[in-house]
């Protein structure tokens, strides 16, 4: 029986959905398991993988022991990066 390259197709970006999902549901549990939100604020905030992992990224800045003004310098520095981030969480709460 030859493949059917059309179905072997849907099939795999059905599965590559499917475990995205999964994934960033068990992203946003973790995210909501650390901070005050709830896993549907970070799904609705952050619906990205991409964001949620500069989001991430902000936190271990901000939870880390270093120095106040070495986080400011950190945070400066990846501006561009951490920029939509900051504005969604300032929006959510302003």
């Amino acid at each position: 029986m030859p493949i059917q390259w059309d179905e072997l197709e849907r099939e795999m970006d059905l599965a590559l959905n499917e475990s995205e999902s999964v994934t960033d549901a068990k992203l946003a549990s973790r995210i909501s398991s650390l901070t005050r939100m709830t896993d549907g604020e970070v799904q609705e905030l952050f619906p990205s993988q991409a964001d949620a992992k500069k989001l991430i990224e902000l936190m271990k800045i901000i939870k880390s022991g270093e120095e106040r003004n070495t986080k400011v310098a950190k945070i400066v520095s990846d501006a561009e990066k951490f920029g939509d981030v900051v504005l969604t969480l300032l929006e959510k709460f302003v």
